[in-house]
């Protein structure tokens, strides 16, 4: 393709070279060719060859196809380049609905903006294609508004020599000319500008959005900005940068800081702003392919925008600079693409022979703007070097807005290695070679730990439960490094229970919080490779003498006889006649499912519980509560109290009860479960398995008919990590179900939660404020953005929508949590609730 050459506006001085001519002749210094603009200011029919990126957005616009073939072939020449980029970068869903008309005028509009403001010479084009061109800032409808505004707002700015001071006389002038102003009744948040005119209400996305169009129609680079959630979770908020001509520069709309930019009521706020939380990153929107989509919090079934992030714009202060030094920024670029990538950036300082670390910091991608790059502050009038994750590498020094820029190549140009070292034609080796090479041998080249390596470390003289806390524990884990970490996690973990809990196993008593629980168990059959089953069986008794209790705890070990598995009878820790189903009894059987797993060898996804009469109501109780811990629950003979079933929609659950048990209505109230449990299981394909049994003709006692309820359980195996939960805490509350937790337990709280894909929806959240979300690579593509949204009765909201991180410390933390083997995950997602949303 041909593309006559006429470059994106940027001044620079090349300083290729060094005055060291030590360094000059260490490093090759290769003419690097920066990406030529494949927007040229005008264009010719010779031009007129199609890009790929512009054929695979032609094909995907269907039968509008003829819409975009007419605009690009109909528009100005001089304004083709423009209009081939809006084509190639715009939405999908416009690109298959937008005609030939509006995109020539909208086009002809913008163009004219551009060249005929005053400060015409400060915007490039990258920033006219990123702030002036775009006819959409979010979702907002689609409208011709570019000639009505700029007919209404260049009187406006006829004073203005700048663009900054444009924008804040606009700021300052069209909402009372406009009459329009802040309210949450305005229509709906992401309003075109029409709509706020005509109704004058909006929101602040509304007002940003008037604002930056506004800009836009008289020349000015505009774009949009916003948080999803504020750290404290009060909600989110939206505003507005402005190109000044050397930076981007924010304001809030309609609430102009006199003629200052970079102020506002929120700095303070966005100041605290993080990405630890893709929720709490600040963002502004930009047409081009950065990989980052902006989260619609106003409206999740609005089609997304892409974004970059510029949240360390708002929450750190530039590199102070002292005396003698200056501030140079750098940018890594691929050497194939020319695109910005992120790597660990090293400056070194040679100065008499010596060499030594001066700065450091990591690069930034095409995630981030394209005028936000890694600050450094180095010597004035000195000769450095800068290594790529300990590889030397080639540079190219600029200036750009008056501001120092290196640019670096992301490949192994110069091998640091002394003994691959290759001097360049009249290179002097010596002193400073030896110096460099004892530097680059005492470390500065040399691999960095891994996170397995930290971790075998630590391990040494650190505890288990110390590891979520380390810096190591939190940098980013490809899917490659979770196996041995887990492996190494669970080595650990298991040799600390050995030597912590073996006595008290062998005395075959558990205690938790000073409530000791006693148990007897059996082994039976031969062991699967996967590990024994457990049967967890209560007794029955309560509310009697310590001696009747007894007695009936020497009837359960003899009441049932799995054909493989290891039979537990626990003794209940107390004679009350809710003697299974009281807070300290989780915990208790937690702990003996941790204890069996380590000592027994048994298969965290076979554990099973049963239990008789006032056994039975604990199964009624414990099942629902319980369920991520269990592959299949039997209750016999027992009685629900006040428990509902909601927990059981992934627990095959057995119910078998005397049809003449009349006591307490034990039997009416069997049949009810079973009516049910038959209408939940129908409304909820493939959730609630069940087998009610009522033995007629018997009574409390079923003359051991309910046995059956053995071999019925041992057909099923735990599903920890099941597409559908449904979570509903008792009056004994837990933190962790299944792949979710819940940071503040309480009594009725209820969470619906479905995964599909990358996709998770919560569909209920009674009473919840935040949540937990687990995942690992058996669940979803974590590589690959996920999803976390409201469903639509609670208003449809995304929550998270960004590509999580696998770490170490969520590992250790899930693992910790139930020293479950299989339970462990590495991504932790937590999100807010917003039951009460703000903008």
């Amino acid at each position: 393709m041909h593309v006559r050459s006429q470059p994106f506006r940027r001044c620079f001085l090349t300083l290729f070279g060094m005055r060291n001519t030590v360094l000059g002749a260490l490093i090759v210094m290769v003419a690097l060719s920066l990406r030529a603009s494949a927007l040229a200011t005008e264009d010719t029919k010779e031009t007129r060859e199609n890009s790929p990126a512009l054929v695979a957005t032609l094909d995907r616009a269907g039968g509008n196809r003829a819409q975009l073939e007419q605009a690009l072939a109909t528009v100005p020449a001089a304004q083709h380049a423009s209009m081939e980029w809006l084509i190639t970068h715009m939405p999908a869903s416009d690109a298959s609905s937008l005609d030939a008309n509006f995109l020539l005028k909208h086009v002809d509009g913008a163009y004219t903006a551009w060249k005929s403001a005053p400060w015409h010479d400060a915007v490039t084009q990258e920033v006219f294609c990123d702030g002036i061109l775009p006819f959409a800032s979010v979702s907002e409808a689609r409208e011709l508004w570019i000639d009505t505004l700029r007919a209404k707002c260049l009187p406006m700015v006829a004073a203005a020599k700048s663009s900054g001071e444009a924008a804040v006389l606009l700021n300052q002038q069209i909402f009372p000319s406009f009459k329009v102003k802040y309210s949450t009744a305005r229509a709906r948040a992401d309003q075109a500008p029409s709509e706020s005119m005509q109704s004058g209400l909006a929101s602040c996305t509304g007002l940003s959005i008037l604002l930056i169009d506004a800009c836009r129609s008289v020349g000015v680079p505009a774009r949009f900005v916003g948080v999803p959630m504020w750290t404290d979770g009060s909600g989110n908020h939206s505003w507005v940068e402005i190109w000044d001509g050397t930076a981007w520069r924010f304001t809030g709309a309609a609430e102009p800081s006199g003629d200052a930019l970079d102020a506002g009521w929120f700095a303070g706020r966005a100041s605290g702003q993080n990405r630890d939380k893709p929720e709490h990153a600040i963002y502004a929107v930009t047409w081009r392919d950065t990989g980052v989509e902006f989260p619609m919090v106003f409206d999740q079934t609005r089609a997304r925008a892409r974004a970059i992030d510029v949240t360390d714009r708002y929450a750190h202060k530039s590199a102070e600079v002292p005396e003698g030094m200056e501030l140079v920024r750098v940018v890594v670029r691929d050497p194939t693409t020319q695109l910005r990538v992120a790597r660990q950036v090293t400056a070194y300082l040679s100065a008499k022979g010596a060499v030594e670390i001066i700065a450091q910091g990591k690069s930034k991608d095409e995630r981030f703007d394209l005028n936000d790059h890694l600050e450094l502050v180095v010597p004035i009038g000195t000769d450095h070097l800068y290594f790529l994750d300990g590889t030397l590498a080639m540079q190219r020094v600029s200036l750009r807005n008056n501001q120092k820029l290196i640019e670096l190549i992301a490949q192994d140009a110069v091998e640091s290695s002394p003994k691959n070292t290759v001097a360049a034609p009249g290179a002097v080796t010596g002193r400073w070679t030896n110096h460099l090479n004892a530097v680059m041998q005492d470390g500065a080249t040399r691999k960095p730990a891994t996170v397995i390596d930290s971790l075998r470390v630590f391990l040494k003289k650190g505890a288990l439960n110390d590891v979520p806390a380390q810096a190591f524990a939190k940098t980013r884990l490809a899917a490659g490094d979770i196996a041995r970490l887990q492996s190494t996690l669970i080595k650990q973990y298991q040799n600390t229970l050995k030597t912590a809990d073996s006595k008290e196993f062998q005395a075959k008593v558990l205690e938790v919080d000073g409530v000791a629980m006693p148990f007897w168990y059996a082994v039976y059959g031969e062991k699967p490779k996967s590990g024994r089953s457990l049967y967890i069986s209560m007794h029955g008794g309560g509310g009697a003498p310590k001696e009747v209790n007894d007695k009936q705890w020497e009837n359960q070990k003899k009441l049932y006889t799995p054909a493989e598995g290891v039979y537990v009878a626990p003794r209940a820790p107390t004679d009350t006649w809710n003697l299974w189903h009281q807070g300290h009894i989780d915990a208790l059987f937690a702990k003996l499912i941790r204890d069996m797993i380590v000592f027994e060898d048994v298969d965290p996804n076979h554990v099973y519980i049963m239990g008789y009469s006032a056994g039975g109501d604990g199964v009624y109780q414990l099942a629902p509560r319980m369920a991520d811990y269990l592959a299949a629950a039997a209750m016999m003979a027992g009685h629900p109290n006040e428990t509902k079933p909601d927990g059981l929609r992934n627990l095959p659950f057995t119910l078998h009860m005397g049809g003449e048990d009349k006591a307490f209505d034990r039997n009416e109230i069997a049949r009810k479960w079973k009516v049910t449990l038959d209408e939940l299981s129908a409304k909820d394909p493939g959730g609630y398995p069940h087998e009610v049994v009522v033995h007629e003709g018997k009574g409390h006692w079923m003359d051991r008919q309910d046995a059956v309820a053995i071999p019925w359980m041992a057909k099923f195996a735990r599903e920890l990590r099941p597409q559908k939960i449904v979570w509903l805490q008792d009056d004994v509350t837990s933190a962790r179900f299944y792949w979710l937790a819940n940071p503040t337990p309480k009594p009725q709280q209820r969470v619906v939660a479905v995964r599909d894909g990358q996709t998770i929806t919560i569909e209920d959240a009674t009473g919840v404020d935040d949540l937990l979300i687990r995942l690992d690579d058996s669940m979803c593509q974590l590589d690959e953005r996920v999803v976390v949204k409201l469903g639509a009765s609670l208003g449809g909201i995304v929550l998270y929508d960004a590509i999580p991180t696998r770490t170490l410390a969520v590992m250790a933390k899930t693992l910790i949590e139930r020293g479950d083997p299989t339970g462990v995950f590495s991504v932790e997602l937590a999100v807010k609730i917003p039951h009460a949303l703000s903008e």
